[in-house]
This record gives structure tokens, C-alpha cells and sequence, in this order.
């Protein structure tokens, strides 16, 4: 019987009915055994008693003359007696004229008889569920008397006893309603126990271990994913606030400056400060809102998956060396006048992926380099080849080092390490978040290495183009 969807059906009612039809098909089963055991044993007593009595009755009709006569004072109770010629006549029955009874020479006893000096078989009898015995000696005389009896089968002698069956199988149902009853609860109880909301279920039996096992790791998979989300609300609520408050600064600082020159409280000569003031802070603001606009589509892509590749344009052939070198050039003015040295060396290396987002990346490692060294500090590109066919790009400075308890952080969207210094210096605190997801969208692994006051190395390492 197959269930339909969405049916159900009592595990404890199963098992129940289960155990009870179960114990009175094993009682029924076993009664019929008995019984047949106890009547092939009775008819097998029966038998060897009504032999005996058949030889004993042939040694007296060897002494005898008239065998008829003989047999018809005999009180035989319930069993037959039959006297046959060696042609299978009937000469004398004690239930029946012997005129009128067909010839016995085929029978299997009589034929026995004849051929042995004795036979024995058993038929089925005329009474319905009551089987004949029937027990054969060869006389001295040629003839051969034959004793019969009926006796009852298992079907009669289950009938004879009718009353104690159908007791005896209430009594076997009740005491397995009970039985079973017990026992089902005391099998599933152990599995409502199981609670699935704690992750560190015990299977109670072993056939569950499968299930349980799956009903853990759900567990700890929705457990992982909630966080997840937890982590990416609390991630989004963090770069809202940190975006109002990274847009709040340079749009205060412009809208001040521009109010005193509106206003005309700003002296002509002060003007060209607050000028400028209001155009580094506009750019501040231009390179904030990019980088936030680039990390949104970088968000995207991931996303997307596999059909990301279009958010940036198409794929193609990037020389890392070339970008490299091109990002040094960029920067050049920038390291001159934080007394920075750049150099970058290495070998033509090309990779596969989006020449802006490599740029961009290049660029912020650079960037950052040079922002968080030392007067007469050094920052070394290298360009390499990777195992497998890959390029790596390397960024090394000799500045302040990130501590080892930041080291985990640093990629993270608008942490700083030294707030107060990182804003003086002019950075968004989205550089090396960044350069994180474009590492991503091109299948790139990055390692950080650094010292506090020894300086810090970020190593990029691109798949084979």
C-alpha cells in the first residue's frame, strides 16, 4: 500500500498492530502445530493399540473353527471387524451385512495382510474431520481379519475443544493487546525524545543513526546560515552608519567653507584656503562614493554567481607587470612627496579577468603602501610566476605594520587600525575591502604578512589566465 502525500500515520499504532497480528498468527500457528503434532502422536498410539488387538484376535481365531461365529459374540465396543476370503470376499463385518459390502482385495491393509501376514493403513472417514484405522492379520486359515476404527482429525479435534480455542484465543489477543501496547511505547518513546533543535541528537537505535546524523548537520548548517545573516545584517547596518558618517565629514567641511564665502565672512585672502578645502573634500568625497559604488557591484557579482562576469564588462588578457608599472607612474607624485620610494620589478605575467578591477586593486595595495610608511621608506612590487601556471603580485612596504590582532580585520569595509591617523592621511577605509572582493571576482587567494614597525606584505596570487 503505497501512502499518499501528505497522509500520516502513528508510528506507536503501527508497531501495535504490528506486535498483535503478529502474536496471533504466532499462536495460531503454533496451536495448529500442536495439534497435528498431538494427533500424529495419538493415531500412531492408536494405531499400535488396535495392532495389538488385531493380533490377539487372530490367534484366537486360529484356535477357533467357525471364525463367523467366533466374532459375532464378541464385544468389540467401537472398533470393526472384518473377516476376508484370499479373493477379497467379504465373509463377515460386524457393522454391516457381509453380503452387501464390496470386495476388500484392493485395500492396502488387506493386501499387506496377504502378502506380509500383516498391513496397516489409515483413510479418510465417511464422518467428516475423522480419520479410519485400519489394522490386518493374516489367518492361519488363508483369511484375514481386519480391525477398524475411527478417530478424530485435527480439524474434528480442534472443533471438539472449540469453546477453550476461541478462550484461550481471546485470552492470547488480550494478553498481546497488552504486550504490544507496552511495547510500542517503549520503542518510540526513545525517538520523540530526539530533539532536533539541539544539534547533538543521539540516535536510540541504530537504524536512526542516518537520520539523526542528517538532523544534526541541518542543525548546525541553519545555525551557520542564521549567523550568516545575523553577520550580513549587522555587516549592512555597520556600512550604512560608517557610510552616513564617512559622507556627513566632507559635506560638513564643504558646506561650511562654502557658507563663510557665500556669506562673505571669509576674508579675500582666506578664500583661496577655503577653496581649496572645499575641493579636497569634494574629491574625498568623489573617491568614497566610486569605491562604495565598486564594492555595491562587486557585492552584485558575487551574487550572481558565474553570470557576474558581465557586471564589469568583458574578460580579457591583462599583463600584471604592465598595470604595475603603470600604477607606480600614477602614484609617482604621491611617493615623492611622502619621500616614499616605488619600484617595481619582475617578469610579463597575464591574467585573465576585468583590466579596471586589476588596476583598482594594484592601485589600493600601492595606495595603501605608500600612505602607511615612513619618510624614506620603500615599497617593492613584484610581479612572479605562481605554481600551477598562475601570476603572483606581491606589494611590500617598510612602514608601521598592521598588529596581529588587526590582521583579520583589515579587509573588512571602513576598519582602521589608527582612526584618527587614517582619516588625516586622507583614506576611505574601503581600499583593502576592495581589493579583497576583486581578488574574489577574479579567483585570486591573498596573504598577509606584517610586523608592527618592520612593515607588511599583501601577496596576490591569480589563477593560470
Amino acid at each position: 500500500m503505497v501512502r499518499q502525500p501528505g497522509a500520516k500515520g502513528s508510528l506507536s499504532h503501527r508497531m501495535f498492530v504490528a506486535l498483535v497480528v503478529a502474536c496471533t498468527s504466532v499462536a495460531v500457528v503454533v496451536t495448529v502445530v500442536a495439534s497435528l503434532i498431538y494427533q500424529s502422536a495419538f493415531l500412531a498410539d492408536e494405531h499400535e493399540q488396535l495392532a495389538g488387538e488385531c493380533r490377539t484376535l487372530a490367534s484366537l481365531l486360529n484356535l477357533a473353527d467357525d471364525d463367523p461365529a467366533v466374532l459375532s459374540e464378541l464385544d468389540l465396543g467401537d472398533i470393526r471387524a472384518t473377516l476376508i476370503d484370499p479373493d477379497g470376499t467379504v465373509t463377515y463385518d460386524s457393522l454391516a451385512p457381509a453380503g452387501e459390502l464390496p470386495n476388500h482385495g484392493d485395500r492396502p491393509e488387506v493386501v499387506a495382510a496377504f502378502a506380509e501376514g500383516s498391513g496397516s493403513s489409515e483413510r479418510a472417514s465417511d464422518t467428516a474431520g475423522y480419520m479410519s484405522l485400519y489394522e490386518a492379520e493374516r489367518l492361519e486359515s488363508g483369511q484375514v481379519v481386519r480391525l477398524s476404527v475411527d478417530r478424530a482429525g485435527v480439524v474434528a479435534f480442534l472443533f471438539q475443544d472449540l469453546v477453550l480455542l476461541a478462550l484461550f484465543a481471546v485470552v492470547l489477543v488480550g494478553a498481546s493487546w497488552i504486550v504490544s501496547r507496552r511495547l510500542s511505547r517503549r520503542f518510540v518513546q526513545p525517538i520523540l525524545e530526539i530533539d532536533p533543535s539541539s544539534g547533538d541528537g543521539v540516535a536510540p537505535y541504530e537504524e536512526l543513526d542516518p537520520l539523526v546524523s542528517r538532523l544534526n548537520e541541518q542543525h548546525g548548517q541553519l545555525m551557520h546560515r542564521m549567523e550568516q545573516i545575523q553577520d550580513a545584517a549587522d555587516l549592512r547596518r555597520e556600512f550604512t552608519a560608517n557610510v552616513t558618517h564617512e559622507l556627513k565629514t566632507p559635506i560638513a567641511s564643504i558646506s561650511g567653507a562654502a557658507e563663510l564665502i557665500r556669506d562673505g565672512i571669509a576674508k579675500p585672502e582666506d578664500v583661496p584656503g577655503f577653496a581649496g578645502r572645499i575641493y579636497d573634500d569634494a574629491r574625498r568625497l568623489s573617491s568614497l562614493v566610486s569605491d562604495i559604488l565598486t564594492l555595491s557591484k562587486l557585492d552584485e557579482a558575487e551574487r550572481a554567481g558565474e553570470g557576474s562576469q558581465e557586471l564589469f564588462g568583458p574578460s580579457e588578457s591583462v599583463n600584471l607587470l604592465a598595470v604595475a608599472r603603470d600604477v607606480a607612474d600614477r602614484l609617482a607624485p604621491k611617493a615623492r612627496a611622502a619621500s616614499v620610494d616605488v619600484s617595481v620589478e619582475g617578469v610579463s605575467m597575464m591574467v585573465r579577468g576585468n583590466a579596471r578591477l586589476i588596476d583598482e586593486l594594484v592601485s589600493n595595495l600601492c595606495d595603501n603602501a605608500i600612505r602607511y610608511n615612513r619618510p624614506g621608506g620603500k615599497v617593492f612590487v613584484w610581479v612572479l610566476p605562481a605554481e600551477g601556471g598562475g601570476a603572483r603580485l606581491r606589494v611590500s612596504d617598510t612602514g608601521i605594520g598592521i598588529p596581529e590582532a588587526s590582521q583579520d580585520k583589515v579587509f573588512e569595509r571602513f576598519y582602521r587600525v589608527d582612526k584618527g591617523r587614517s582619516r588625516d592621511m586622507g583614506g576611505t577605509g574601503l581600499g583593502l575591502a576592495i581589493v579583497k572582493h576583486a581578488a574574489a571576482y577574479h579567483g585570486a587567494q591573498i596573504a598577509l604578512e606584517s610586523k608592527v614597525d618592520k612593515g607588511t606584505t599583501i601577496t596576490v596570487t591569480f589563477p593560470r589566465a
